[in-house]
């Protein structure tokens, strides 16, 4: 028993070390001027003043690469493209997904056309584009 609760533990401890933030961050860019004053003795004042500029908005990592793969959507209409999943990963509108599925594929037509639009290129990701290579 004590021997599964530490297996428990370790493997807890090795999941959630590894795991990356889902959610947007912001990164705070902090640089240091250096200031010379001069004084009416001739003695130079050297202050320090840190200013702080906003950088552009990072992302998740698995956000940060935006593109998807021709394969691996080809794979999903083979596999699963009875319940559009080859739609849901490319990114298409929820509601054209729903019709899908109620309307078998557009009675198989769309289904063809989605097949020939991922092999061509034509039918691309919402939010990115293919890799170059096909998986």
């Amino acid at each position: 028993m004590k021997i599964k609760i530490i297996l428990t533990m370790l493997v807890l401890a090795l999941t959630t070390s590894v795991s990356y933030a889902s959610f947007p961050v912001e990164r705070k860019v902090v640089t240091t001027e250096r200031v010379t004053t001069s004084s009416s003795e001739n003695q130079n004042v050297t202050t320090a003043k840190k200013t702080e500029a906003k950088a552009t908005a990072l992302t998740s990592p698995a956000a940060a690469s935006g593109e998807k793969s021709q394969g691996i959507a080809f794979l999903f209409w083979l596999i699963l493209g009875g319940f559009a999943a080859h739609r849901w990963y490319l990114g298409s509108p929820w509601y054209w997904n729903v019709l899908f599925i109620i309307t078998l594929g557009g009675l198989f037509i769309w289904s063809l056309v989605d097949v020939i639009g991922i092999l061509t290129g034509s039918y691309e990701p919402k939010d990115g584009s293919y890799k170059d290579s096909f998986f």
